[in-house]
């Protein structure tokens, strides 16, 4: 029998490498329907709704799924849910209408749930101290999302877009496989039987809660929903090629990724209110700059008209995906930071309301993004929507969090929070 050092490392990597294959799937679309789009003419509004139909699915299961993994166990459910997808993923390469790709959508999008199964599966194989490292470690697989951006457009150049869900159905079927050979299960790990479900939502009505669900709306959602439209947003702003496009756009995707662990030691180290709070502002600010469109002045002089021109080229505007990606990535972990100190004992189904939240935002923002850039003709109302969203979170968070408790000379509590440090510290 392996030590619990071992079982604990299996448990965590096998954990991050099953989220990162699952994330891969649930954002395929976002290069896969760059060549869709232009095979069935859909407008951008229809491409919105494409991009985002798994992120439904995904987002509205991981309340559900939350709840069976605290009470059969995230091993078990880990693994059915990824053979579940298998046969959807491998059927989209089939698809021939609109419709075809928005139902196979739907149950492929289940893969996006795996989320709140590994989030609760990993926290409980952790002691207090730990947790936001390990569940920060286990949210890098976010990275997924800038896989598919590297992988998917090899394998359209290689071959043709049918390829891409061939390959990623065999991907997730060996990837479920190994999970289950490689990882354990511990019985005091499960919710009691006698716990009954009503019990376990009765959490929901902390209004704490909800606080969370905005933040990670914009963490998570805000972050799925631009991993989604990034790529064509470079080729339609900037005119890239696919390939280029998806690159670009994987500088954004890959530190929203990789960089969770990092966030989750820095909310071990400074509380999750702080972290939180800095990630907000320094996304505000970087939403701010992206939101300005291309514009083309034309003033009137002593010496006649003068032209002009102000906006982001694509170096500026990349470097500013840049750091609201490493934003959004230590947001993502700080969010998770607050359930793990508030409801160690309930993590799946608080995990689980949460990441359907941040899920939601995921799947209603592209279509929005689409909507408004067929109302206004400008592409980057994208970000104008996005500003506003997380100007209300500051607002929230200030109102029923800052100003109740300093951020600077402050040090942790028990439970996570932050309290004032004593005078002669």
């Amino acid at each position: 029998m392996a030590s619990v050092k071992v079982q604990q490392g299996l448990v965590l990597g096998m954990s991050t490498l099953a989220f990162t294959v699952c994330f891969m799937v649930w954002m395929m679309f976002a290069i896969l329907g760059v060549p869709v789009k232009e095979l069935l003419q859909l407008n951008e509004t229809q491409f919105g709704l494409l991009a985002a139909t798994p992120v439904l699915t995904g987002s509205l299961v991981r309340l559900p799924l939350g709840l069976l993994t605290d009470k059969f166990g995230g091993r078990i459910v880990f693994f059915i849910l990824m053979l579940v997808c298998v046969l959807p993923i491998y059927l989209i390469s089939l698809a021939t209408e609109y419709w075809h790709f928005l139902v196979l959508g739907l149950f492929v999008g289940l893969a996006g749930g795996s989320f709140s199964v590994g989030i609760a599966y990993v926290a409980k194989w952790f002691d207090k101290s730990t947790q936001g490292t390990a569940m920060g470690i286990f949210g890098a697989g976010n990275a997924g999302a800038a896989v598919t951006k590297f992988v998917a457009p090899a394998i359209i150049a290689a071959a043709s877009w049918q390829m891409v869900p061939k390959v990623y159905s065999a991907i997730m079927f060996i990837t479920a496989l190994l999970f289950w050979f490689l990882t354990y299960e511990k019985k005091e790990h499960l919710v009691p039987s006698s716990v009954s479900l009503k019990e376990q939502l009765l959490t929901l009505k902390d209004p704490k809660v909800w606080r969370y669900c905005q933040y990670y709306s914009i963490v998570f959602g805000g972050y799925v929903a631009l991993a989604l439209w990034m790529t064509k947003y470079y080729v339609q702003e900037y005119g890239f090629t696919l390939q280029t496009a998806a690159l670009l756009a994987a500088c954004f995707s890959l530190p929203g990724g990789v960089l969770r662990a990092i966030g989750g030691w820095m909310s071990d180290k400074w509380g999750a209110q702080s972290v939180t709070w800095w990630v907000m502002w320094v996304s505000w600010i970087c939403l701010f700059l992206l939101s300005y469109p291309q514009t083309d002045l034309v003033v009137q002089t002593v010496n006649g008209p003068q032209s002009f021109h102000i906006g982001l080229n694509a170096t500026l505007f990349t470097v500013l995906l840049f750091v609201m990606g490493i934003a959004f990535a230590f947001g993502k972990a700080s969010v998770f930071k607050y359930i793990s100190n508030d409801y160690p004992d309930n993590m799946g189904a608080i995990s689980g309301i949460v990441g359907l939240a941040g899920g939601l935002g995921g799947f209603v923002l592209p279509i929005m993004f689409g909507a408004l850039v067929d109302l206004t003709g400008v592409r980057s109302s994208c970000f104008m929507l996005m500003y506003g969203v997380v100007w209300i979170s500051l607002i929230w968070m200030y109102l029923s969090e800052v100003r109740k408790t300093p951020i600077m000379g402050t040090k942790m509590t028990g439970s996570g929070a932050l309290s004032p440090l004593p005078s002669d510290a």
